[in-house]
């Protein structure tokens, strides 16, 4: 039998989600089966899938210890050099400028040096952050970045913090988000773009439609015009939802591509910014983020505001 003890890292889940990242090897119906069976207990009581966790609570588990180490995965800490810059970091949370070309999480192509890795490996070597200590929680990023799209991540250090940050981005008034990018053609003024977007999960890409279809996504983006030219327009772009590719496709479909993006931008401009500029990616950087509310132990953060440095390369 092993007992756990719940902390601060862990109160406030239902226990069943707590033992799915816990266990994370065993199915979910083994684990209700247990919890049906008695094999799992919450203070030597049965409780039912969805208790909450309280702090201090111990869970009982009427396993071999053999079978438990079976369904824990351990989490492995790489040695990674740190590619992301530092902008803001206090005790819950971390924000930080990654560069293009690095996954946030990993994928088929990038198991390892992803931004979440780098930062995981920048936190141990501090001591902020111990996997054999913690029993399930993780630090997350709460907001994504294309793997091309450089700029502001904001990293939850501890569970409390990752709970109130994910409640704040899923109200649009509480975290403002902004973008600098140089788009093709000629805009001014300031100017609010909705509608619909829809996965082509075949071409990975989305769809732009004014009308809303079957699996269509609402997108809505607001942008300013810095400068502009004849031919190209410098643009603060702030975004209302968060959706992948929102704000490429979104300035796409106006016909005002950005430029370097081989996916929805215009091929010709894009060939010139490479041989001029060597600009192989789109031109898009989160730089900006302002708290106007906020929640529980990040009450501190409130009219706060974040600012990131737009990387040499687009300086240019």
């Amino acid at each position: 039998m092993r007992e756990i003890v719940i902390k601060e890292n862990e109160e406030g889940q239902r226990v069943d989600r707590f033992l799915k990242k816990y266990l994370s090897k065993a199915s979910l119906s083994f684990l209700y089966k247990m919890i049906r069976k008695k094999n799992i207990k919450v203070n030597n009581k049965r409780v039912e899938k969805n208790y909450i966790l309280n702090r201090n609570d111990k869970i009982q588990l009427y396993f071999s210890e053999d079978t438990i180490e079976k369904f824990i995965e351990k989490k492995e800490i790489f040695n990674l050099k740190r590619d992301f810059i530092i902008v803001y970091e206090d005790n819950n949370i971390l924000i930080v400028s990654k560069p293009d070309n690095l996954l946030i999480h990993e994928d088929k192509s990038e198991s390892k040096n992803t931004l979440v890795n780098q930062v995981l490996s920048y936190l141990h070597s501090k001591g902020d952050y111990d996997p054999e200590s913690e029993k399930t929680f993780v630090p997350a990023c709460v907001n994504r970045l294309d793997r091309n799209t450089s700029g502001l991540v904001i990293i939850a250090k501890n569970y409390e913090s990752l709970k109130n940050l994910n409640e704040m981005m899923r109200n649009k008034d509480f975290i403002e988000k902004y973008y600098i990018t140089v788009v093709k053609g000629t805009i001014e003024g300031k100017r609010e773009l909705k509608g619909y977007l829809v996965k082509d999960e075949r071409n990975n890409k989305t769809v732009f439609t004014n009308r809303k279809v079957n699996g269509a996504k609402e997108i809505h983006t607001k942008y300013s015009v810095i400068s502009t030219n004849k031919n190209f327009s410098l643009v603060e772009v702030m975004l209302i939802t968060g959706r992948s590719h929102q704000i490429r496709l979104h300035l796409s479909s106006n016909n005002t591509p950005i430029i370097g993006d081989r996916k929805y931008g215009d091929k010709k401009t894009n060939e010139e910014f490479n041989k001029k500029y060597k600009l192989r990616n789109q031109f898009l950087h989160a730089y900006k983020i302002r708290f106007n509310g906020t929640l529980g132990n990040l009450k501190y953060l409130e009219g706060k505001e974040f600012k990131g440095e737009l990387p040499s390369k687009l300086k240019k």
